[in-house]
C-alpha cells in the first residue's frame, strides 16, 4: 500500500514536470526557430503610409487578389529582447493589428500584447494604429507610447486620441531628442530631430543600440541636405540604416513632388557612389510608395543596386542586435 501511494505521488510529480516542460515549450514554439538572436529587429512592413495595394489604384488589388503580387504592409519594426521577454513596436500603422499578431506569433508570446510604441510623426501610415488601443477595439490598458514633446501635445489635445489618453487605453511616456531611453537591460533608444512637413508634430528618427549592433531609423525625412547631420557619416556610425526609399526619382507619380519631398533613391546612391561597398551595404532602404519599382522583387533597377551592395527591407526580414 505505501509502495503504491509512493508510486502515485512519483506520477503526479512527473505529470506536472512534463506539463509544465510542455507549457514552456509552447511559449518557446511561437519563437521562428531560424531566430538566434537574443536581441533583433524584425521588420514588420515596408510600404508607405498608404500601403500596398493603394487607394485608387483598382489594379493592385485586382494583382494581390489574382496572385501575380502581394499585399505589403505600412513601415513598422518590431524589436525584440528574449532574454527579457520584451518586445517594442516602432510606428503605430494603420496595420497594426496584423503586424502585432505577427509578433506574438512567430516571435514572442507574451501576458502583454506589447511593451511599448515608438512613434516618429503624426501623418497617417505612423501614428493612426493607435485607434485599434481604444474602446471600439482592444479596450487596452496603459500601452507606453513613447512620443516627442508636440507628438504628445497634439496627442492629448486632439480626438480621437485622447480619448484613448483620458480612458487610460494609453499612457505616453515623453521622450526627448538625443536622450537615451533605455527599453530593456540589453537595447537603449535615442530619438534624433529630421526636417520633414510638421504639420502637428516634429518628426524624428531613432537609433536603436543592442549590445552587439545598432541601426538608424529614419523612414521619413526631407531631402538629406535640409538636415543638420551628415548622412553618410550617420551611416558609417552603425551596422544597420534603415532609411527613407519613398520615390525611386524625379516624376514617379502624377503630382508635384515637391508636395512630398523625400530624398529619392536615385539621390541618395548618387550621395554614396565614392563610398565603399561596406559602406553602401549598411543601407536597408525601406518605405517604399506603391509607384516605386522596386518594391518589385525582381525590378532590375533593384536587382542592379543589389549587386553594388545595398539591401532593400523584406518583411519577415531579421538583424540582430
Amino acid at each position: 500500500m505505501v509502495n503504491m501511494k509512493s508510486n502515485l505521488i512519483f506520477l503526479i510529480g512527473y505529470l506536472l514536470i512534463i506539463s509544465c516542460k510542455n507549457e514552456k515549450k509552447q511559449i518557446e514554439s511561437n519563437i521562428d526557430p531560424r531566430i538566434k538572436p537574443d536581441q533583433y529587429i524584425t521588420i514588420l512592413g515596408i510600404a508607405q503610409d498608404g500601403g500596398f495595394p493603394h487607394i485608387n489604384n483598382t489594379k493592385e488589388f485586382l494583382a494581390v487578389k489574382n496572385g501575380e503580387t502581394k499585399k505589403e504592409l505600412v513601415v513598422s519594426l518590431g524589436v525584440i529582447d528574449r532574454k527579457e521577454h520584451k518586445k517594442f513596436l516602432f510606428e503605430a500603422t494603420p496595420d497594426m493589428p496584423e503586424q502585432l499578431a505577427t509578433l506574438d506569433s512567430k516571435h514572442l508570446h507574451g501576458q502583454t500584447i506589447i511593451n511599448g510604441v515608438f512613434l516618429t510623426h503624426a501623418h497617417m501610415g505612423h501614428y493612426t494604429g493607435l485607434m485599434h488601443f481604444g474602446r471600439e477595439a482592444m479596450g487596452a490598458n496603459n500601452v507606453p507610447i513613447y512620443a516627442m514633446p508636440k507628438m504628445k501635445s497634439f496627442l492629448e489635445k486632439n480626438g480621437p486620441w485622447s480619448q484613448l489618453i483620458n480612458l487610460n487605453n494609453i499612457h505616453i511616456q515623453s521622450i526627448v531628442a538625443d536622450t537615451v531611453v533605455e527599453i530593456t537591460n540589453n537595447i537603449k533608444v535615442t530619438p534624433f530631430l529630421v526636417p520633414h512637413r510638421d504639420e502637428y508634430s516634429e518628426t524624428v528618427g531613432y537609433k536603436i543600440m543592442g549590445n552587439n549592433k545598432s541601426a538608424l531609423f529614419i523612414p521619413d525625412i526631407n531631402k538629406w541636405s535640409f538636415w543638420t547631420k551628415n548622412i553618410i557619416d550617420e551611416v558609417k556610425k552603425v551596422d544597420y540604416a534603415f532609411i527613407d526609399a519613398t520615390f525611386f526619382k524625379d516624376g514617379e507619380i502624377p503630382r508635384p513632388m515637391s508636395e512630398v519631398p523625400h530624398p529619392y533613391i536615385e539621390e541618395t546612391i548618387d550621395l554614396f557612389k565614392e563610398e565603399s561597398r561596406t559602406v553602401k551595404s549598411k543601407i536597408i532602404f525601406i518605405h517604399f510608395n506603391h509607384s516605386n519599382p522596386v518594391i518589385n522583387k525582381k525590378n532590375k533597377e533593384r536587382l542592379a543596386l543589389e549587386k553594388e551592395g545595398y539591401k532593400f527591407a523584406n518583411t519577415g526580414d531579421v538583424f540582430a542586435l
